[in-house]
C-alpha cells in the first residue's frame, strides 16, 4: 500500500530540491555580490549542500530498488531517508533562525528568495518524515514476516 504514493513522493521531493537550490544559490550569489559581504552565511551554504546531497540521495532512492535491488538494502534506505531528513530539518531551522535574526522583512530579493527556502525547505522535510517512516515501517513489517529457524526441526531433519 505505501509504495503506492512512495513515486509521487520522490517527485515532489525532486522538484522542491530543484526550487531550493535555485534560492539558496540565488542568496549565495546575492551575498557574495561585489558591493555585499564577501561570504555567504553557512546556514545557506548547509541549505544549499543539503539540495545537492538530496539530489543524489532520490537518486539513489528512486533507482537502487528497481534496477540494483542488491544495492537497495532495507537499513541502507532507512539510513539515507533519515540522513536526508535530518539534514532538512537542520537546514530549514537554520536558516530561519538567521532570518529572523537579521531582521529580513522584505518580500522581495534576497530576504524574499531566503523566505521561500525556508517555506520550500520545511515542506520538503515533511516529505522526508513520511517516506522515512513508510521506510521504518517496511522493516518492522519485513522482521515480522521473516520465519525464525526453529532448531528442534533442524534436528529432526538430520
Amino acid at each position: 500500500m505505501t509504495f503506492t504514493f512512495i513515486t509521487p513522493l520522490r517527485i515532489v521531493q525532486c522538484v522542491l530540491t530543484i526550487i531550493v537550490l535555485g534560492l539558496t544559490a540565488y542568496v549565495v550569489d546575492a551575498w557574495n555580490g561585489p558591493f555585499n559581504y564577501s561570504w555567504s552565511p553557512s546556514s545557506v551554504n548547509f541549505l544549499l549542500f543539503t539540495s545537492v546531497w538530496t539530489l543524489l540521495a532520490v537518486a539513489y532512492l528512486a533507482i537502487t530498488p528497481v534496477h540494483f535491488p542488491n544495492l537497495a538494502h532495507k537499513w541502507a534506505v532507512v539510513a539515507v531517508e533519515a540522513i536526508t531528513m535530518i539534514f532538512w530539518f537542520a537546514g530549514w531551522v537554520a536558516v530561519a533562525a538567521l532570518w529572523g535574526d537579521i531582521g529580513c522583512g522584505s518580500r522581495s530579493g534576497v530576504c524574499g528568495a531566503g523566505t521561500a527556502a525556508i517555506v520550500f525547505g520545511a515542506i520538503e522535510w515533511l516529505t522526508f518524515v513520511a517516506t522515512t517512516v513508510m521506510a521504518a515501517l517496511h522493516i518492522r513489517r519485513s522482521a515480522r514476516s521473516d520465519p525464525k529457524p526453529d532448531p528442534t526441526m533442524q534436528m529432526q531433519g538430520a
